[in-house]
């Protein structure tokens, strides 16, 4: 067993052993450290005001991650630099570039979103040198201001790069040529961080509740089958809901990041596999680049500090029946591993859900990993949905089409679909409407029909049961709209529409 484990506040070391397991982050700060520049607003990881940075080792560099204080679990911080809008001035008060745009461009009036804000600034000011006006949106999705409204904030956004930088770590550094480079401050930080990395299984208990951070996979797979009533938790962006919200004692907590191998993300000749660990930021950019299609359905997915904590493998194993992922995944065919102790098996994903809030995971069974496959160069690929909301919103209907059409035929066909039944769904009716007949609007359209009844969708606060069937043809209307006649014997996927 390794020593206690550790985080680093504000580059101080704090030991996690005297804290109660299932404690937030947001919570431990204001209470214990009396850090209350972090503020709870919503407490459930929506409105950013609890927003702080966490750095990571990256191979020798680090990695900025803006996270939702209000619900991270405190045992998921150990080896990790948390740092509040507290340490972002310099010792003599002078401000940092990001405060100092804030003010400059009046960003803030009533001040209580404001250093979540700071701090979402402050995470694109480490991670991107000439930040778009679409990066600036997505940065800024997870947080909400009813004050001044978003101009002011976007031209901090753009200004806060021409102020003089701080010299240590919080600076932003830049190469000639415009790229980021790690400063010597953030290798040193890096440093103390593989110092505090446990490299053994951690077990504790405080205030009778115990959590266990496994080393490895095979750590992770003993602990389960000893404990098999244990909750496994990988960034908890709903099970922090649980404490927040219905104040639930959650037993043993098994935290799935600290195995090593559950974060890899590697390709091979088959396709690409997304360990179950691995951050929904890192999943999805890791499948933005065979399937540029789904750039926007992963923005679209939540806010960058959801995306940062989030796991690919805890959506999946939630199975929520409005969850995007999941419709992508059983269009693309993926599959996924579960493990049970030593052994493993693999289960297509649209089997893996058998009804609302049941999955085939056997007693101590876990998702040990996702794969997806190689892309088809002939692959005709499509993802939209509908929500009240642009940004971080539940769906109300979403749709994924992986079509392959040769010689003007639809050889092949699987849809997706989300928030129209108890379970992500694959449209199997829809696809036999569609496989073997000719390309053409007609067929789209009887498609169409058969999609609209192929579920039995409810009424909700979101969305009408009629609503979402007509939705759901209307989506397959788009497809035709969107690629139609286009769509020919091949398809240059890397380009922005269908050659």
């Amino acid at each position: 067993m390794s020593p206690a484990p550790r985080f680093l506040l504000n580059g101080a070391p704090v030991d996690l052993s005297g804290i109660v397991p299932q404690t937030t982050l947001l919570a431990w700060l204001r209470d214990e450290r009396r850090l209350t520049g972090t503020k709870e607003g919503c407490a459930e990881g929506d409105c950013g005001a609890c927003t702080v940075m966490l750095a990571e080792r990256d191979g020798a560099r680090l990695a900025w991650k803006p996270v939702n204080a209000c619900i991270r679990l405190m045992p998921s911080l150990a080896g990790t630099a948390v740092f509040t809008v507290e340490s972002l001035a310099d010792a003599d008060g002078a401000l940092h570039p990001v405060q100092e745009a804030m003010r400059e461009q009046h960003g803030s009036q009533c001040g209580f979103c404001t250093p979540g804000f700071v701090m979402t600034l402050f995470g694109l000011y480490k991670n991107a040198c000439k930040p778009t006006r679409e990066t600036i949106d997505d940065a800024l999705s997870g947080n909400l201001c009813r004050c001044t409204g978003y101009r002011p904030i976007v031209a901090a956004a753009k200004r806060m790069y021409a102020l003089a930088s701080p010299r240590d770590w919080r600076a932003c550094g830049v190469s000639a040529d415009g790229s980021r480079i790690t400063t010597p401050d953030e290798e040193r930080l890096a440093e103390s961080l593989a110092m505090l990395a446990p490299v053994d299984t951690v077990e504790g208990e405080h205030a009778g509740q115990r959590y266990v951070l496994p080393a490895d996979e095979d750590a992770l797979a003993r602990a389960y089958a000893a404990t098999p009533g244990a909750r496994l938790v990988g960034g908890a962006t709903d099970v922090g809901l649980w404490v927040t919200k219905q104040h639930r004692d959650l037993g043993t907590l098994i935290f799935t990041g600290a195995a090593s191998g559950m974060r890899r993300i590697a390709r091979d000749a088959d396709g690409l596999v997304i360990g179950a660990a691995a951050s929904l930021e890192d999943a999805f950019a890791a499948l933005d680049e065979p399937y540029p299609e789904l750039h926007e359905t992963w923005i679209r997915f939540g806010s960058p500090p959801i995306r940062h904590s989030g796991t690919l493998g805890g959506n999946v194993a939630n199975g929520s029946p409005i969850g995007d992922s999941m419709p992508v995944l059983i269009a693309l065919g993926a599959t996924v591993r579960l493990r049970q102790g030593d052994a493993q098996r693999d289960v297509p994903i649209e089997d893996f859900y058998l009804g609302y809030q049941q999955n085939a995971l056997r007693p101590a069974e876990f998702v040990a990993s996702i794969r997806v496959p190689e892309r088809d160069d002939g692959l005709l690929l499509r993802a939209w949905k509908a929500s009240k909301r642009y940004d971080q919103d539940i769906s109300a209907v979403f749709a994924c089409f992986a079509l392959r059409v040769h010689d003007g035929v639809v050889t092949q066909a699987r849809i997706g679909c989300g928030g129209v039944a108890p379970i992500p769904s694959r449209a199997r009716a829809t696809e036999r409407a569609l496989s073997g007949k000719r390309w053409c609007e007609a067929a789209i359209e009887e498609a169409a029909r058969v999609l609209e009844h192929e579920f039995a969708p409810i009424d909700d606060m979101r969305a009408s049961a009629a609503y979402r069937r007509t939705v759901l043809g209307n989506l397959m209307r788009r497809l035709w709209l969107d690629a139609g006649a286009g769509v020919a014997t091949r398809i240059d996927w890397r380009a922005k529409e269908p050659a």
